[in-house]
């Protein structure tokens, strides 16, 4: 298991990796984030998802769009729904899955032109 100063070492990395990206390379695949950060197997995107929700506390603390809004499943194009639930624990998203995919998009604008 990570220890959460890697986690946190991770979540800096994560951080100015997508602030830094051209907005045509956004949003950003979970997969294409990890070889971004040249992770390496095993449980890289265990790692990534860590990271994300260390970046997503800070975000929230601060007052902040989720920068994590910015990496996606490739599979449906949205978030993981370890996302969503954090999100909504920190008082950011609604709590009904079904207004998720309208409450992430927002989030993902503001993150877009706020980083």
């Amino acid at each position: 298991m990570a220890s959460s100063t890697d986690a946190q070492l991770l979540a800096t990395q994560v951080r100015r990796l997508l602030e830094a990206a051209p907005a045509a390379t956004l949003p950003m695949t979970y997969q294409q984030l990890a070889e971004a950060l040249g992770l390496t197997p095993p449980r890289t995107i265990q790692r990534v998802a860590q990271a994300l929700e260390v970046s997503m506390r800070e975000d929230a603390e601060r007052g902040r769009p989720f920068i994590a809004a910015l990496v996606v499943s490739r599979r449906d194009g949205l978030p993981a729904q370890g996302f969503f639930e954090l999100a909504a624990a920190l008082g950011r998203l609604p709590a009904e899955p079904a207004r998720h995919a309208e409450a992430y998009r927002e989030e993902y604008r503001r993150a877009l032109a706020e980083r």
